[in-house]
């Protein structure tokens, strides 16, 4: 079976039973079938054919996923494309996954796509009938269900196509370990443009689930996000281990929450168990069970599983990953492609059931990527992840970190490269360094390093390279700290030294003075306080400079602290400037 015939069969099973949840509004099993079967027709009136990418341009909620499973009843491949994206990253997506008709949310802008020359469908047009019924083409279980596209190292970004069969091997064997069924409630908390929300979608609809849409405003505020999880009795809930700590603080300012959590899987990123001791300390490790899950976007999502226990607080070395899912192998090799015996490092290769097509029209990348080697005896196709583990006597997978320049931002797989590319192209850039680094808490940031042409005006250049790089990457792509230095560190072999760049303290950071009384300098300096850099432009959205959820979670406290507030967060639903956080102060304020 493919992905929309399993989908089908639960909406035949309980079609008033509820699909999704947004807001105050529900959406039963019917609701959504009936949705998703205009898209096709839709599809089919305006010219689409059958084995088509299909954009989608929409951010979470009902229009998305009726969309998706509209492309998928039309035998087609659906291609998520966030709303929230530059207009030329919407136009090299387009143009690389050979896009000519895109599905849209019905109150999303689509100016971008029509630049780029795309046939638009709204998700909830009833279309024209006059074309005739539409007759599905036979599912297709090795048909190409999704393509998502990553940071690529080359400087555009890669597509990478999943196929259904791949999907629906990764539930039917975490099904058999953590027993979904029509009773768990999911929350989508992730981007429709990161893969963990392909396991937040479909863990809801492939078992009759209930998907509740989490608005994006309220994944800035964890209190407000806590709040939820309780209201909607959530069953089942995803986060990369960044977000689940600023949840766990949350948490632990409130009365013990009356929550219905089952199960808690993480994944995006290392997970470090000291983060776990707070929500550990206070409900234990059985209700919910936290599961510690590996994976990547070119292997459908997950690899491994590992179950968290209060003991591993205590007596935990490095970052356990666990064990492969069922279907799934993992092989630790050396540089010549032999296994590495038990507690020697060694480098990541998946085989399985979840490894990918390759990168959608990079053969030479493909080739690089998704190899053939020979082991135990039998050749297998596998994926070398680039990360490093060693095994444990008992079986056990530890995870070591990358073995090339890869970083990790909020579950994001960045390659600096890219980044760098984008830079470097602006005529005032000679050269920059990209790298991560650790605010604390769990704030881990996007940093770059610039050496700028000796005519460059400092202050000047950087806002203008900021402009240039928000017109260009994703938010996640963009650095959130921009420092000029005279040079760039090199290693004695002569090459560009991050870790060195990282270790450094950023040059050149303001000192903000603090501005007595309210007001929007105020603001200003607490967020200059907290970003370790001025903006000077209030009206500006602090996302698109790069700011992370986690960053933008400790402007608010730091907010509060200083103002006697209670902000959330959630109370800048549009524009996330400085002038609106002054706003929201002042109205706070005049109410106590």
């Amino acid at each position: 079976m493919a992905l929309h015939q399993m989908f089908a069969a639960r909406a035949a099973e309980h079609p008033g039973r509820i699909s999704v949840t947004e807001g105050d509004r529900a959406h039963s099993y019917a609701d959504l079938d009936r949705a998703s079967d205009r898209v096709t027709h839709n599809l089919w009136a305006a010219g689409a054919r059958p084995g088509d990418n299909i954009g989608l341009y929409a951010d979470r909620g009902f229009d998305f996923v009726a969309g998706m499973l509209g492309i998928l009843k039309f035998g087609a491949v659906y291609v998520p494309m966030d709303p929230r994206l530059p207009a030329a990253r919407i136009e090299h997506v387009a143009v690389d996954a050979g896009i000519t008709h895109a599905v849209t949310a019905d109150d999303v802008p689509v100016d971008d796509l029509l630049r780029s020359g795309l046939k638009i469908l709204r998700a909830g047009e009833e279309g024209d009938l006059s074309a005739g019924a539409f007759e599905p083409p036979p599912a297709d279980p090795s048909a190409l269900a999704y393509i998502i596209y990553t940071s690529g190292s080359t400087g555009t970004p890669k597509g990478v196509p999943i196929e259904h069969r791949q999907v629906i091997s990764l539930f039917e064997g975490a099904a058999g370990l953590y027993g979904f069924d029509a009773d768990d409630v999911w929350t989508q908390f992730h981007s429709v443009g990161f893969d963990f929300s392909v396991w937040e979608i479909w863990g809801a609809l492939l078992f009759g689930g209930r998907l509740v849409i989490v608005p994006r405003g309220m994944t800035r505020s964890p209190g407000e996000f806590r709040r939820l999880l309780a209201d909607e009795r959530v069953t089942v809930l995803s986060q990369t281990p960044s977000a689940f700590r600023q949840l766990v603080a949350a948490d632990a300012r409130m009365p013990a929450a009356d929550h219905r959590l089952r199960l808690v899987v993480f994944g995006g990123e290392r997970l470090d168990f000291g983060i776990l001791r707070p929500w550990l300390e206070r409900y234990g490790d059985a209700t919910p069970q936290l599961v510690n899950m590996y994976g990547i976007t070119e292997t459908c999502v997950h690899v491994t599983h590992r179950t968290v226990r209060t003991a591993d607080l205590d007596d935990t070395v490095g970052s356990p990953i666990g064990c492969p899912l069922p279907g799934v192998e993992v092989y630790l090799l050396d540089e010549d492609g032999a296994e590495v015996p038990t507690g020697t490092p060694g480098g990541i290769f998946v085989g399985g059931t979840g490894v990918g097509r390759g990168y959608l029209g990079q053969p030479r990348l493909t080739a690089e990527r998704f190899v053939r080697r020979n082991v135990s005896g039998t050749d297998v196709l596998l994926y070398d992840s680039g990360d490093r583990a060693v095994r444990t006597p008992d079986g056990e997978l530890l995870f070591l970190g990358r073995s090339d320049d890869q970083l990790s931002v909020l579950g994001h797989r960045i390659e600096p490269q890219e980044v760098e590319i984008c830079l470097a192209a602006h005529p005032w850039v000679r050269a920059a360094v990209v790298f991560s680094k650790d605010h604390g808490e769990g704030d881990v940031r996007l940093t770059a390093h610039l050496v700028l042409a000796p005519e460059a005006e400092r202050e000047r250049a950087l806002a203008e390279v900021g402009e240039h790089v928000a017109a260009r990457l994703p938010e996640h792509l963009r650095p959130v700290d921009c420092a000029v230095v005279d040079e760039l560190l090199l290693t004695p072999q002569g090459k560009v030294d991050r870790a060195a760049h990282a270790a450094a303290e950023l040059p050149g950071v303001p000192e903000v003075p603090v501005t007595a009384g309210n007001g929007v300098d105020a603001v200003a300096a607490v967020v200059a306080d907290v970003l370790r850099r001025e903006v000077k432009d209030r009206d500006l959205d602090l996302f698109d400079i790069g700011v992370t959820s986690l960053a933008f979670v400790r402007i608010i406290a730091a907010v509060n602290a200083r103002f006697g507030t209670e902000l959330t967060g959630s109370e800048l639903q549009t524009v996330a400037s400085i002038s609106q956080l002054a706003a929201c102060v002042d109205e706070h304020l005049a109410r106590t």
